[in-house]
C-alpha cells in the first residue's frame, strides 16, 4: 500500500543578503552621527590680532566693497538693511556685518537627514565629516586619472553612506560630466536621496536648480517638513554658495542663496580661493 509522506518544513537557511542587512544594522549602530570636541580651541591668534584682522576687513568692506552683478533684488536688499550701494557696488558701513550675523546667524543648527538618527548638529562644538567636494577627475588602478560620470558619483555616495567615519553624504563628490548639464543636478541629488540616508548638500549652479534640490528633498520628507522646535521649515539641505574673485558675487550664486535661504535651507558662503581657478 503506498503511503503518502507528510511534507517536512525547513527552516531558512540565512542567505548573504541576511548577513549584509545585519552588518549594515551594526555599522548604523556603532556609527555617532558627528563629533563634539572636547578639548578647548587652539587659539592662534590673541585678542588683539583677532581685533586687528577685523578692522582691516572692515576697511575694506566700507572703503572698497563687494560688486553684487546682475542681480538688482540683492542691492535693494542690502540698501534696505543700511548698505551703502553705488551702481552694483555695495559698501559696508564699519561694524554692520557683524551686527546682522549676530541678528540672523544661530551659532548651531540641526540639518535633518531622511534617517532621523542621521541628522547631524552644525556649529557650536561640532564637528561633521563630509566626502570632498567638486572633484573634476576620479582615478583607478585600471584607467588612471580620467573624467567622473554618473555611476562613480553613485559609488562614492554608497561609500560615503557605508563609512563609520563620515557623518553627511556630502554634495557634488565629483562631476558627472556624462551627463548633460541642465540635468545633471537632478541625477546627483536622487543619488543622494536613494543610497544614503545621511544628510546631503543641493545644487548651487542655478537658481533653478537650487528650486530642484529643495523640491526632491520635500518629496523625501513628505509631511515632517515643519521644525516643532521653530515652527519654520526643517533645514534639510546645506549648500556651498562661492564668491567669485576678486570680490564679486554672480546672479548664480546670488540666486540659488536667495532660494535656500526663503526655504530656511543652510547656506555656506566661501571665498573660493582655488588654485588654479582664481589663484595661481
Amino acid at each position: 500500500m503506498d503511503q503518502q509522506q507528510a511534507p517536512t518544513t525547513h527552516a531558512r537557511r540565512p542567505s548573504g543578503r541576511d548577513a549584509k542587512r545585519a552588518s549594515r544594522a551594526a555599522r548604523a549602530a556603532s556609527s555617532i552621527p558627528y563629533i563634539t570636541r572636547k578639548i578647548p580651541y587652539y587659539e592662534v591668534l590673541g585678542e588683539e590680532g583677532l581685533s586687528l584682522m577685523e578692522q582691516n576687513a572692515d576697511t575694506i568692506l566700507e572703503e572698497i566693497g563687494i560688486d553684487f552683478r546682475d542681480d538688482p533684488e540683492a542691492l535693494e536688499l542690502w540698501k534696505a538693511a543700511g548698505a551703502d550701494v553705488k551702481g552694483e557696488r555695495v559698501h559696508f558701513p564699519r561694524g554692520m556685518c557683524r551686527s546682522l550675523i549676530q541678528k540672523t546667524a544661530p551659532r548651531q543648527f540641526t540639518q535633518h537627514a531622511r534617517n532621523p538618527a542621521r541628522s547631524v548638529v552644525i556649529g557650536g562644538q561640532n564637528t561633521v565629516f563630509a566626502p570632498a567636494y567638486g572633484s573634476p577627475f576620479v582615478r583607478n588602478l585600471d584607467e588612471g586619472r580620467r573624467y567622473a560620470k554618473i555611476e562613480d558619483f553613485r559609488n562614492f555616495v554608497k561609500l560615503a553612506y557605508m563609512s563609520t567615519s563620515l557623518h553627511h553624504s556630502g554634495g557634488t563628490i565629483c562631476e558627472p560630466v556624462d551627463l548633460p548639464v541642465n540635468k545633471r543636478h537632478l541625477d546627483m541629488v536622487y543619488s543622494h536621496l536613494k543610497y544614503s540616508d545621511k544628510a546631503f548638500m543641493g545644487s548651487v549652479t542655478a537658481p533653478e536648480r537650487a528650486e530642484d534640490s529643495v523640491a526632491l528633498a520635500k518629496i523625501v520628507f513628505g509631511s515632517e517638513l515643519t521644525d516643532p522646535a521653530t515652527g519654520r521649515p526643517k533645514t534639510m539641505i546645506i549648500n556651498l554658495i562661492n564668491v567669485n574673485s576678486p570680490m564679486t558675487y554672480d546672479a548664480t550664486m546670488l540666486g540659488a542663496a536667495k532660494v535656500y535661504a526663503r526655504a530656511n535651507q543652510a547656506v555656506i558662503i566661501t571665498p573660493f580661493i582655488l588654485a588654479g581657478a582664481c589663484r595661481p
